[in-house]
């Protein structure tokens, strides 16, 4: 949260021979999030903002035919503090976003899933744009994060029809040897855990498994082994998503990394403690649902990242063992 006495004051005149510049600077101003104090005098509180930017952009409104003038100003008081930053609540862009939100979920069950995705990206960067300039957060800015979580989840019942819940039940020790050459299936449009635990079978478990990837989880075959949907025979136990039981049921937690790999599976499916690998992990697997790969590629690309986390995890553990010595 920014709570600066000092302030960034642009003060302008835009080119007026130029109308094409002219709209291009007032995006820019407003992509930036300014308030304005007066026509030709924009605010933007500091360390909010890079001055280097600011800096950029006065020089290309003087290139193109304007003026353009950086300088810091300080608050005289409290009083004047409070009223900067008034300048700058976000609530009414957060509670129209809000609106979008609720107007969409009435019509979110007749998209199709690229429909659906294609939603949720232009949203997710409608709400990242205000969060960009929401340089004093409050209460809506909180409400809102809330509805866009409730949003997306409500999405990933249509991408992604049935989502696992969690039983109790034990979980067997089985023998790797029993399951090779074996058909598994799962939901298809893979994500975080249904991905790992394709990549786990493969790598540990089954050397040349078939994989299904079913529309419905009411299509999975008599002689296939379903994994992460419910009635699956691998899926949620407990407090563990399909990965984690998989570790388990095939005795595979001394393999060095599994168990901190798991970590980040289950944070990113489920939530729980935060694992800094999960936040690029996720953004790769986003990056290559959004260049349209099926399942097989999806798994074949994924893979060689599992493989690249999977060393670093246990070089981690490796270097941690060493240091306890």
């Amino acid at each position: 949260m920014n709570t600066a006495n000092d302030w960034f004051l642009l003060v302008l005149t835009f080119p007026t021979d130029n109308a094409t510049a002219r709209m291009r600077f007032w995006r820019a101003l407003k992509a930036k999030g300014c308030a304005v104090l007066r026509d030709g005098a924009y605010l933007l509180p500091e360390p909010g903002v890079s001055e280097t930017d600011l800096l950029e952009l006065a020089r290309g409104i003087d290139e193109a035919g304007g003026t353009a003038h950086l300088v810091r100003v300080g608050s005289r008081d409290d009083e004047q503090r409070r009223l900067f930053q008034s300048l700058f609540d976000r609530s009414e862009e957060y509670n129209a976003f809000v609106r979008t939100l609720a107007d969409a979920r009435k019509t979110l069950s007749a998209l199709s899933p690229a429909e659906v995705e294609r939603l949720l990206r232009r949203t997710r960067k409608d709400f990242d744009a205000v969060v960009s300039i929401d340089f004093f957060p409050n209460e809506a800015g909180t409400r809102a994060e809330a509805a866009w979580q409730d949003f997306v989840a409500l999405a990933d019942t249509i991408l992604s029809p049935g989502e696992p819940h969690s039983g109790e039940a034990n979980i067997p020790t089985l023998r790797r040897e029993d399951y090779h050459g074996r058909r598994w299936a799962t939901r298809q449009r893979l994500w975080v855990d249904r991905v790992a635990s394709a990549w786990l079978i493969r790598r540990f478990i089954d050397e040349k498994p078939s994989f299904l990837w079913l529309s419905s989880p009411a299509e999975c075959p008599q002689d296939a082994l379903g994994f992460d949907f419910d009635g699956a025979t691998f899926t949620h136990v407990g407090d563990r998503v399909t990965f984690e039981v998989l570790v388990a049921s095939f005795g595979l937690d001394e393999e060095p990394g599994l168990v901190e790999l798991g970590k980040m599976v289950h944070a990113l499916d489920i939530g729980g403690p935060a694992v800094p690998e999960a936040v690029g992990f996720e953004a790769v697997m986003t990056g290559a649902k959004q260049r349209g790969l099926n399942d097989n590629e999806m798994l074949s690309e994924m893979s060689l990242v599992l493989d690249s986390l999977l060393a670093h995890f246990a070089a981690n553990a490796k270097a941690e063992l060493g240091g306890k010595r």
